[in-house]
């Protein structure tokens, strides 16, 4: 490998894992694993895999112009199926946050721009260092700014109650019409580099700082819910206040061993919601999390707790496990935690 192929394969591929790796580094929180994001990574380059195959059925079969496919029709097939594995992540509740959201995005596009950006330095090894700049510094930050704000706008509407389907929709036309402004090159290419290389930044630290105001909300507001449920689900004293009139009542319309029942499931999950909160907190100041004690046995014991109160007691807890996409993300990290 000669020195100026070296070069080109460092200019081309290193500047998106740079940047990628600088958004790990900013999670304060440390809410992503680097497993997670190699996960992440190697989805996008199974994306870029399936782009290529099906840019090039679409352009050989309809389209038969370049231009046409490059300006238009690339840009929102390469958007969608990078998409895809967000789409996943937020089905299954594992994008708690917004840093979530921007770092599995990026990954994403990262991941996409490896590979498409490798297939380019092989097939034209004699195209001039300064396309690999370009690419480089700007397509590469592109494809993963363009998927970061498809995870960044998704995940902002699905917390304000959107469908997935519906949040998902303004994400995926902005990064499509971003990505075909970008190939369409209204201003020089320099220009539009320079142009991503100060204001991906900008944007992050804002995501990061919203995000970092709401965590801290979230867990501020989670410890005292919990602390409340914990102490009248172990002392059997319920509160003067909303939360223990509820409880009250339950005990008014269900027998008693499935209260009991009841209130063992509600006492867990604050014990299992407090341990995840204080896992964030721990990471955040920099410690080494062990594993939790008791956790796997919490878990079990839950599943038996749901099937002895049936269908009508979890509708009844239903105020107290309502389970949102916070929720059900701690208690998967809490799980993974082992």
């Amino acid at each position: 490998m000669s020195g100026i192929f070296f070069v080109k394969v460092l200019v081309s591929l290193l500047p998106v894992l740079a940047f990628l790796s600088g958004l790990i580094y900013l999670d304060s929180f440390k809410l992503v694993k680097p497993t997670v994001v190699l996960r992440a990574i190697a989805a996008g380059c199974v994306a870029a895999l399936a782009a290529m195959s099906l840019n090039g059925v679409l352009l050989s079969e309809l389209l038969q112009e370049r231009a046409v496919l490059s300006l238009y029709v690339a840009p929102a097939v390469e958007e969608i199926l990078k998409a895809a594995y967000l789409v996943y992540l937020l089905r299954l509740h594992r994008i708690g946050f917004l840093v979530d959201a921007a770092i599995f995005g990026f990954a994403v596009g990262t991941g996409f721009s490896l590979v498409e950006n490798a297939y380019y330095l092989f097939s034209r090894p004699g195209a001039d260092l300064y396309l690999w700049v370009i690419r480089g510094f700007g397509t590469a930050l592109m494809h993963g700014a363009a998927t970061a704000i498809v995870g960044i706008t998704t995940k902002t509407l699905v917390d304000r109650g959107r469908s997935l389907p519906v949040a998902l929709l303004p994400g995926l036309i902005g990064s499509a019409l971003l990505h075909s402004l970008f190939n369409h090159f209204f201003i020089s290419p320099s220009l539009t580099t320079v142009a991503i290389l100060i204001l991906l930044p900008a944007v992050m630290v804002v995501v990061f700082s919203q995000s970092e105001r709401s965590t801290r909300q979230w867990l501020g507001t989670g410890f005292d819910t919990d602390r409340d449920l914990l102490e009248m689900t172990t002392t059997g004293n319920l509160m003067d206040n909303k939360v223990g009139s509820y409880l009250k009542s339950l005990q008014e319309n269900f027998p008693g061993e499935v209260v009991a029942d009841m209130l063992c499931m509600l006492r867990i999950h604050a014990e299992l919601s407090v341990k995840a909160k204080g896992i964030i907190l721990m990471r955040e100041a920099g410690f080494e999390v062990p594993p939790e004690p008791g956790v796997p046995e919490a878990f079990q014991e839950l599943q038996y707790l749901e099937k002895s109160i049936g269908k009508t007691g979890k509708l009844a807890l239903y105020p107290f496990m309502h389970m949102t996409d916070r929720e059900l993300w701690q208690l998967h990290m809490l799980r993974q935690s082992r």
